[in-house]
């Protein structure tokens, strides 16, 4: 949350502490390089998801069935760093 808010100096310092618990895990990227690694098809439907359109909405618009939707939001998410559909209007999802 710090790196979001562009508060470096707390940023590391919570990683500081993070590490002195044993926590291992590795600072998160900023959300526009993260975005980068998504395929075109995962980035279309996360940018629909992020308005809030359901799966059959979005597989309506995108000629998909909302299964695949479904599939592509649930390879997406590992890759933005979310956990659910509700952190997705968060992100900074630029159209290319």
């Amino acid at each position: 949350m710090f790196e979001q808010v562009e508060a470096a100096p707390w940023a590391e310092r919570a990683r500081a502490e993070l590490r002195a618990t044993g926590e291992s895990r590795s600072p998160q990227r900023p959300d526009h390089l993260t975005a980068a690694r998504l395929t075109p098809q995962e980035r279309q439907v996360v940018r629909l998801a992020a308005t809030g359109m359901s799966n059959r909405d979005i597989g309506a618009h995108l000629f998909l069935s909302p299964r695949t939707v479904g599939y592509h939001l649930y390879n997406a998410y590992p890759k933005l760093g979310v956990a659910s559909r509700g952190d997705l209007p968060h992100l900074n999802l630029q159209a290319d």
